[in-house]
Order: structure tokens, then C-alpha cells, then sequence
């Protein structure tokens, strides 16, 4: 199955932990979605990689061949259905999964996540600048390293 990442399951190590046998396929734009950093919970200082629908905006991220073994640790990781929900698009007549949250506060990411999310932009040798204009809409106060 195809599994669309956008966030910290960009970082190839950390996938290879994470999901065993799972495989980086390309580089992907999902159109109609706009990323941002929240959390479900209003109390939480930080939060994590999250997309809503924007008809004018785009996700940078990437599409990886996954096995059902690797989607049920992703429902863990992610603390399916509670934290996040899964959506589908189809690519090439093939149905492609993606984790959002429905319901969300936006929040700013903690600097190893943050950290975590830049080496996978370079894992999968995705653009930094988008990283770089939607992280400034967040008060950070640590020293970002691109």
C-alpha cells in the first residue's frame, strides 16, 4: 500500500526504526491541503505535523510503499483514531494513505521534532524553503539548524 508523509515520517531513519521493509518511492505535492503544527489538545504547549483543506496552498511531503504490518505501527505512532485520522487520495488509480486531525490547536513544534522533520526533507531531497515559510508563522525560541 502507498502512504503519503508530510511530517516526521520523512526521516528515513526514523522510518527504517519505525517500519520495517517500508520504501521510499518519490517526492509528492498534495494539492488542496496547507501544513501546519497543532495539537488536539488546547493545553499542549507543542504539536505536531498536521494538514487541513486550502484549495490555493499544497504539502510538500513523500509517498512511501508500506505493508499492512507497517500501517498498523503507523496507527500506533500516530494514536490512531484519537490523535489523528486517516484520509485517502487515490495516485495513479492507486489509494494513498495520510494521517490528519480533525479537530486542532495550533501549536509549535518542539526543536527535536522540528530537527526530525528537516532531516527528512533532505532524506527525501524536498524543498526547505516550504519548511521555511510555514515555520514562520510559529514563536520559536530555539536555534533552528537547516
Amino acid at each position: 500500500m502507498l502512504y503519503f508523509a508530510y511530517g516526521s515520517n520523512l526521516n528515513h531513519k526514523q522510518m527504517r526504526r519505525r517500519c520495517k521493509g517500508s520504501r521510499f518511492v518519490k517526492k509528492f505535492n498534495l494539492k488542496g491541503y496547507k501544513l501546519i503544527f497543532s495539537h488536539y489538545k488546547e493545553s499542549n504547549t507543542y504539536g505536531h505535523a498536521n494538514v487541513v483543506k486550502s484549495k490555493r496552498y499544497k504539502v510538500v511531503g513523500g509517498i512511501w510503499q508500506i505493508s499492512k504490518k507497517n500501517e498498523n505501527c503507523l496507527d500506533i505512532y500516530e494514536d490512531f483514531p484519537t490523535y489523528y485520522q486517516k484520509k485517502y487520495f487515490s495516485l495513479k488509480g492507486k489509494k494513498v494513505l495520510f494521517y490528519i486531525q480533525n479537530k486542532f490547536f495550533r501549536k509549535k513544534p518542539t526543536s527535536t521534532y522540528l530537527h526530525t522533520i528537516i532531516e527528512g526533507y533532505k532524506d527525501c531531497k524536498l524543498n526547505l524553503t516550504f519548511l521555511k515559510k510555514k515555520i514562520a508563522y510559529y514563536n520559536l525560541k530555539y536555534k533552528i539548524k537547516w
